[in-house]
């Protein structure tokens, strides 16, 4: 079955070509004769070297007394660079070079299947050879993007335990401390014979004194943030939350607290410690297959002193993870009280303009109070106005009683007033159209503008989101 899902999986993998090289480090019983070789591997030379022949043929003459103790055989990716080399179903040899180097080398068939993993990766099991067992051993750490490329690293091994010799894949970014493990590595010549040598270097080099740092600067931030969030008199200018006028500048504030929550959670003890306890398994399955002639005394010495180092390591990372976790607990509760101060303030400022609002409305009442009074009165006395003016024109005669009251040229008045109303009117309906049209055009230019003024402000927002928080010490690099 394994041999199947290996086979299936590789063929729907592509290939990105990185640089490759190759280690082998000899530790003989002598160690004036402990040799230690790194070179660049070419494709010509790949085969060669995975079955060990021409220039990479072992020494078959030693000295007399002198014998290889252990040994280790690795391929090396140091600098990998391309976009895709730590995607999922991406491969950095070729599809046959990979099958060969994991067919040669005894490399697990569930190593392709780890690709996908994310974050720290920890995996260790016998095979199935019961003449020479193999202890196969997967560690990764794969992150997301940062700026359009993939990080991390990931070492395969197959560990022979018979023999005492190890072979396996070491690939890693730039950003991964794979150069410094590997000089870690070669310091360490006499101790190859223990598989788990490399991953615990590789464990100790990724939970360095820069986790504890960063926790100590993340709370001396949270104290900041404290003192600014419950308006102390510690705080002062120089803090970056304080303008020259005393205030209190809270979307700096809230800003700062999402940083600093992102910086205690960095490399989170948690997933740490399930590495560890993987490590520890697998130290435990090699001690108990481990022979008696290889279990002398230095190998005791260093597999005691490994346990014990991750011993340190559990007790180290179970202290990180109780500070972190009384900092978010701590953050939290700044948070909280952030909310409460701004809901305070929207509150406020809410009152406010519902009592502008109100003020806005009583003057509106009395204005329109003011016209009703206006408007009735216009209703009373208009009538009898338009009556005086129509009886008061020439073409009624009201003191001769032998004449005509009404003139016979009334219809003049007539010809001229409608006419003359229908005209008013008309421009009047008019005009109010245009008025109509004119207050439809000025809405739509005040809602372009409140569209536009909120995606400049969302812009503002997104540009200082994204910006360094002032409070976080920027000048170092950050590991």
């Amino acid at each position: 079955m394994d041999d199947y899902m290996f086979n299936d999986n590789v063929s729907r993998c592509k290939t990105v070509v990185e640089d490759t090289q190759y280690l082998e480090i000899f530790n003989y019983s002598d160690p004036r004769f402990n040799t230690c070789e790194e070179h660049p591997l070419t494709n010509d030379e790949f085969d060669n070297y995975l079955h060990q022949r021409g220039v990479f043929a072992p020494p078959t003459k030693y000295p007399p007394g002198v014998k290889m103790i252990s040994c280790m055989r690795l391929i090396l990716q140091q600098n990998a660079k391309h976009a895709d080399t730590f995607t999922p179903d991406v491969l950095s040899l070729t599809q046959r070079q990979y099958k060969a180097m994991v067919n040669a080398l005894h490399l697990p068939y569930r190593w392709i299947e780890s690709m996908s993993c994310v974050g720290p990766f920890f995996w260790s099991a016998w095979d199935q050879d019961e003449e020479t067992p193999h202890l196969q051993i997967v560690h990764r750490k794969s992150d997301v993007r940062k700026k359009g490329l993939t990080r991390g690293w990931e070492l395969t091994l197959s560990h022979d335990v018979k023999n005492g010799i190890t072979t396996g894949f070491y690939k890693g970014t730039e950003s991964s401390d794979i150069i410094g493990c590997l000089k870690h590595l070669k310091a360490c010549v006499g101790q190859i014979g223990h598989p788990l040598l490399l991953p615990v270097i590789i464990f100790s080099h990724d939970i360095s004194s820069t986790t504890d740092i960063k926790q100590r600067k993340a709370r001396d931030w949270l104290r900041r943030l404290e003192h600014a969030v419950s308006m102390r008199t510690e705080i002062t200018e120089k803090e970056g939350y304080v303008s020259k006028d005393g205030v209190v500048d809270l979307d700096r504030v809230n800003m700062d607290l999402v940083e600093c929550h992102s910086q205690v959670l960095w490399k989170r003890p948690k997933a740490y410690l399930e590495i560890l306890s993987g490590i520890q398994e697998a130290m435990g399955r090699f001690e108990e297959k481990l022979s008696e002639e290889r279990n002398e005394k230095a190998m005791r010495s260093l597999h005691a002193s490994m346990i014990a180092r991750l011993d340190f390591y559990k007790v180290k990372l179970q202290g990180i993870e109780s500070y972190a976790y009384t900092t978010l607990q701590r953050l939290d509760i700044q948070r909280s009280a952030l909310y409460n101060i701004i809901a305070q303030k929207e509150s406020k400022l809410n009152f406010q303009m519902a009592g502008e609002q109100r003020k806005l409305a009583h003057s509106s009442k009395r204005d329109s109070a003011a016209m009703k009074t206006i408007s009735l009165l216009g209703a009373i006395f208009l009538p009898g106005a338009w009556l005086a003016a129509i009886f008061s024109m020439t073409f009624f005669n009201f003191q001769d009683g032998s004449s005509p009251i009404v003139s016979k040229q009334f219809w003049i008045y007539w010809v001229f007033t409608i006419p003359t109303t229908i005209v008013i009117v008309l421009g009047w309906w008019v005009w109010e159209r245009k008025r109509e049209k004119r207050y439809d055009e000025e809405d739509a230019r005040i809602e372009q503008g409140s569209e536009g003024m909120e995606k400049k402000i969302m812009a503002a927002m997104r540009t200082r989101t994204m910006s360094k928080a002032s409070t976080w010490d920027t000048t170092k690099k950050s590991e």
